[in-house]
């Protein structure tokens, strides 16, 4: 299995795609599917794409609101997410926050001299590119995944008795 990643901006159109090297370096916008509200296609094509580029790991934007509740986007994210890890197994599904993920793409597509229109037909795969990065970004100066597992367990620490936990 190689080291790459898949990153996901699911949106209520659209779901935006953006992936890493083989190595998982460098993230690049991959593509941009229809959201299937009534089916499991976008995450059937989504499922295709982990296998036939057997990526380590796939993150999937947490859209929050700036104070950091729930938005009304986060239960679609979530449950997005949660179909996408139970069809592909083994692979971890992580949800990161995404806050401000789209407001940068479009900045970072007009300077890249796209027009409006233009921007609309990247915008959705350019945020996932960016969430992806930001993960990416937090993994490397942590040391640990970024963002929540979907459908992990949390890690359990076992203490010595008598310790206690600090705070």
């Amino acid at each position: 299995m190689s080291a790459a990643r898949i990153g996901i901006d699911v949106g209520a159109a659209r779901v935006g795609v953006a992936v890493t090297d083989p190595g998982g370096v460098v993230v690049l916008p991959l593509t941009t599917l229809e959201r299937d509200a009534t089916g499991d296609r976008d995450i059937t094509e989504v499922a295709e794409l982990v296998a036939e580029r057997q990526v380590a790991g796939v993150v999937v934007g947490l859209p929050l609101n700036l104070d950091g509740s729930d938005s009304a986007s986060t239960a679609a994210a979530r449950d997005w997410a949660a179909r996408l890890s139970s069809r592909i197994g083994a692979t971890p599904v992580h949800l990161v926050d995404e806050r401000l993920t789209t407001v940068s793409a479009y900045r970072d597509l007009r300077d890249g001299g796209k027009n409006a229109r233009q921007a609309r037909e990247f915008i959705d795969q350019q945020s996932a590119a960016l969430i992806l990065q930001v993960a990416l970004d937090t993994e490397r100066a942590t040391g640990r995944p970024a963002g929540v597992r979907v459908g992990g367990r949390k890690p359990r620490h076992r203490r010595a008795r008598g310790d206690v936990a600090k705070g």
